[in-house]
Parts: structure tokens; sequence; C-alpha cells
């Protein structure tokens, strides 16, 4: 593959050697440039890929979740997980406890990259939470940490309840 560019300049074209004695064929997807991981990106890709992709999700099927309930919107339409986005696009996506976090994509990429990359996907444009949001926080993690999780009933408690129930 040769990328025809100058020193310090993004090629416009990508030239892809098929073989000897065979014609050179060019792709024209999108501008090239000297350092990037991969060298021919895609102008679109699936919505539920690119929020897996970017690490805005743990996982796919977590960001198809999403989307299918209503907690993506792109450009303010609510979107599907099939939906195809590109650069400029604006994400809205429903956090917990009532938060909107507010992205703006600025790259495409279809496969996993390092996470310090994948945030250069996208730029956040959330605003930081004000303090009542961080009291807030606050007091729900302490109410959560008070309460005891559920469990089955040990032996002592199982002999207790039947014999509240009046079994055997």
């Amino acid at each position: 593959m040769v990328a025809s560019a100058g020193p310090g300049r993004a090629a416009k074209t990508l030239r892809v050697s098929t073989g000897p004695g065979q014609h050179d064929r060019t792709c024209e997807d999108q501008p090239v440039t000297a350092g990037s991981r991969e060298l021919n990106r895609p102008a679109t890709v699936r919505l539920d890929v690119w929020l897996d992709v970017a690490c805005l999700f743990k996982t796919r099927s977590e960001a198809q979740k999403a989307c299918s309930g209503g907690k993506v919107d792109v450009n303010g339409n609510a979107a599907k997980p099939h939906r195809l986005v590109r650069v400029g696009d604006a994400l809205a996506i429903s956090r917990p406890m009532g938060r909107k976090q507010q992205v703006i994509i600025r790259a495409i990429a279809e496969q996993h990259l390092p996470k310090n990359e994948a945030k250069t996907l996208y730029e956040d444009r959330t605003p930081p939470p004000s303090p009542e949001e961080i009291e807030m926080r606050r007091l729900e993690r302490i109410y959560r940490a008070t309460l005891a999780p559920p469990r089955a009933p040990g032996k002592r408690e199982r002999r207790a309840l039947r014999a509240l129930k009046g079994k055997d």
C-alpha cells in the first residue's frame, strides 16, 4: 500500500497494489493521515457499535438496549441501534439520576481501540455536576451502603418461619 502525500499532509487517495503485473486501484473513502491507526476508515458506522467502541457503554448489547429503550438521541431525535452515525453528529445519552451526557462525534471507528484512543473519538460537552447533584449522589451512596442486601434465610430462620406458619 502506498499513500500519496507530502510530509505532514493528509493524502486524498490510497493506492493499493493488487499484485505483480496487475493494475493498481485507488480508494477515495476518506482522507488518510500518516499517523492514523487504520488507513481506510468508514464514513459511517452503526450507533450501537460506535457507542461500544468509544467506551460510552461497557458492551455493544448494553448500547443496543439503551438505544432501543429511547435513552440515546442523535441530533435531537430518538435513535435505534442500527442508525448510522457520522462525524459531527450530536448525541444525548440519558444517564442515571436524570443526568444527560452531551457528546459530539469527532471520529469514526468500527473496531475496539485502547481506552485513551477511544476518548479521542468524541468531545464530551456535558456540563459539570452542580454542588446539589454532588451532595445528592453522596447521600444516595450512603443510603445504599446502609441497606442490607437481601439473602436467603439461614437454618434457624427457616425453622422459626416454619414454626410461625404452624408447619412441622
